[in-house]
C-alpha cells in the first residue's frame, strides 16, 4: 500500500533518511543544550553538530550484530563524529531520541494533513456555492423525505471537514511534545533543564511528566482523529457511490477519456475512487484501535507498541494523504446531473409535501392526529394505486375532509417548491461566515 500510494512529500517524512535526521537533531540538540549547561565541552557540541552524519547502509550493517536500532545508529555517527563522539547521546536512553524525534515526524505529517484538509476544503465550498440552489430530494432510509438542495448537502460536507482541521490540530498539538527525562523519567543523569533547552530548540513542548516514553494516550489522540478525517471521506464517498447508482443518476464521480470500467463489460462507469476511499477508512479505524492497544505498557516501558507504531503511523498518514488528495480531486470534477435530481424529485408526484400539507391542516385548528390520518391516506392510496395520471395535489384536491379546510389556492402553496428551500440562504451565510470568523 505505502509504495503505490504514498506522495512524495509524505513519503520523505516517513522514509528511514528522515527518521534518522530527526534523529540526529534530537542528539545534536542535546548536546549543544548540554554545552551551554557546562555539561559537555562546548567544542564537542560543535563536533557532533557540524560532523554529525550517517550511511544508512552501514547503521543497517551494525544493527545486524548490536540488534538494537538506536546503539547502531549512535555508533555510526560517532564514526562520523570522531573523539567527540563519547559525548554523543550522554545520559540520554533510547526513548529520548525515538519518541521527542517521532513526534517531530508527526507534526510535519499533521501539516501535511491540514494542507490537504484546506485543499478538500476549497474544493468543496466551490461545489457547494455552484449548486446552492440546486433541487434535489432528501432520503432518510433510503426512501425521499423532503425536497432540499445538493449544494446543501455538500455545505454539510464543508462543515464535517472544518471539523477534522481543528481535530487535527487538536492532535497535532498534543503530540507536539518531547522527553529527556532518562529511563524512567527522573531525570537520574540530567535536569530537567537540558529537556526544557532540547524542546525549545526543536519547538517542542516538554512532556510534564514521562516513564521512559512519552505517554501513548498522546498517539492514539492523532490516530484516532486521523480516523475520523477518513470516516467523514468515507460518508463522503459513500453518497456519492449511492447517487451513482444507475437508478438514482444524479452524480457521478469522473471518468477519464480512455479509463476502463469492467473487463467483462464495456459500458461500466463505476465509483472505484470512492469505493477505494471507503476501504482505506477501515484500514485507519483498525490502525486507530491498535494505537488505543498502545496506551498500556507494563511498568514503566515495554515494546510491544514500538513494532506496532513502525507500522500504523506511517500507514494511516500516508493512506490519508491519498485518500484526502484523491477525493479532492473528484470533488473538482464530480459530475451533477441537475435534471436528473429533478426529475426524482418529482418521481414521487408530490408526495414529499405530504408534512407541510400536515402542518397547514394543524393551523386551521385540524387536531394533528386527525390531519395526519388524513395526509397519510391520500399518500398511501397514491402509493398503492401506481398510476402515473394522479398525482398527491390532486388526491388531496379531491378529498372533502382536506377541501372542507384548506382552500385549493392553499393546497396549492403548500407544494411551493420556493418555500421549502427559503432558508438555504441562510444556512449558506451560517456555515460559510462561521467559518470564515473562525480563521
Amino acid at each position: 500500500m505505502i509504495a503505490r500510494y504514498t506522495h512524495p512529500e509524505m513519503g520523505r517524512i516517513w522514509s528511514d533518511q528522515r527518521r534518522y535526521e530527526t534523529w540526529l537533531l534530537v542528539e545534536t540538540a542535546a548536546a549543544e543544550a548540554m554545552a551551554a549547561a557546562g555539561i559537555v565541552p562546548p567544542e564537542a557540541a560543535r563536533d557532533i553538530r557540524d560532523r554529525g552524519g550517517f550511511d544508512i547502509a552501514r547503521i543497517e550493517e551494525i544493527e545486524q550484530t548490536t540488534q538494537h536500532d538506536v546503539i547502531a545508529f549512535t555508533t555510526a555517527v560517532a564514526e562520523k563524529v570522531g573523539p567527540s563522539a563519547r559525548w554523543l547521546h550522554f545520559g540520554m536512553t533510547s526513548s529520548d531520541v525515538i519518541d521527542t524525534a517521532q513526534a517531530l515526524q508527526m507534526r510535519e505529517a499533521c501539516d501535511l494533513i491540514l494542507t490537504d484538509l484546506e485543499a478538500l476544503s476549497e474544493a468543496i465550498r466551490d461545489r457547494a456555492l455552484e449548486h446552492r440552489r440546486t433541487p434535489m430530494i432528501g432520503r432518510t432510509h433510503g426512501v425521499h423525505a423532503e425536497p432540499m438542495t445538493f449544494g446543501l448537502k455538500l455545505a454539510l460536507w464543508y462543515s464535517d471537514v472544518q471539523r477534522d482541521i481543528e481535530r487535527i490540530q487538536r492532535a497535532r498539538a498534543t503530540i507536539n511534545v518531547g522527553k529527556v527525562s532518562g529511563a524512567v523519567g527522573t531525570f537520574a543523569h540530567l535536569p530537567p533543564s537540558i529537556e526544557e533547552d532540547v524542546c525549545q530548540r526543536l519547538q517542542l513542548e516538554p512532556a510534564k511528566v514521562s516513564s521512559q516514553v512519552i505517554q501513548r494516550d498522546r498517539h492514539a489522540e492523532l490516530l484516532s482523529a486521523l480516523a475520523i478525517t477518513a470516516a467523514s471521506l468515507e460518508k463522503f464517498a459513500l453518497e456519492i457511490r449511492g447517487l451513482q447508482k444507475t437508478e438514482i443518476g444524479e452524480v457521478e464521480e469522473p471518468f477519464a477519456k480512455g479509463q476502463k470500467g469492467s473487463s467483462a463489460m464495456p459500458h461500466k462507469r463505476n465509483p472505484i475512487g470512492c469505493e477505494q476511499i471507503c476501504g482505506l477508512a477501515r484500514l485507519l479505524r483498525a490502525n486507530a484501535h491498535a494505537s488505543l492497544e498502545n496506551v498500556a505498557l507494563w511498568h514503566e516501558r515495554d515494546i510491544s507498541h514500538s513494532s506496532v507504531e513502525r507500522v500504523i503511523l506511517p500507514d494511516s498518514f500516508i493512506a490519508l494523504d491519498h485518500m484526502l488528495r484523491r477525493f479532492t480531486r473528484i470533488t473538482r470534477g464530480m459530475v451533477v446531473y441537475p435534471d436528473r435530481m429533478r426529475e426524482n424529485l418529482n418521481r414521487s408526484r408530490g408526495v414529499v409535501f405530504s408534512g407541510t400539507v400536515l402542518l397547514e391542516l394543524a393551523k386551521k385548528g385540524v387536531s394533528r392526529e386527525q390531519a395526519y390520518e388524513w395526509v397519510q391516506r391520500n399518500a398511501m392510496r397514491l402509493f398503492e394505486e401506481r398510476r402515473e395520471d394522479v398525482d398527491f395535489r390532486a388526491l388531496l384536491l379531491a378529498d372533502p375532509d382536506v377541501t372542507r379546510v384548506l382552500t385549493p389556492a392553499e393546497i396549492e402553496r403548500a407544494f411551493d417548491l420556493d418555500e421549502q428551500l427559503k432558508h438555504v440562504d441562510h444556512i449558506f451565510d451560517r456555515v460559510f461566515q462561521t467559518v470564515s470568523a473562525r480563521v
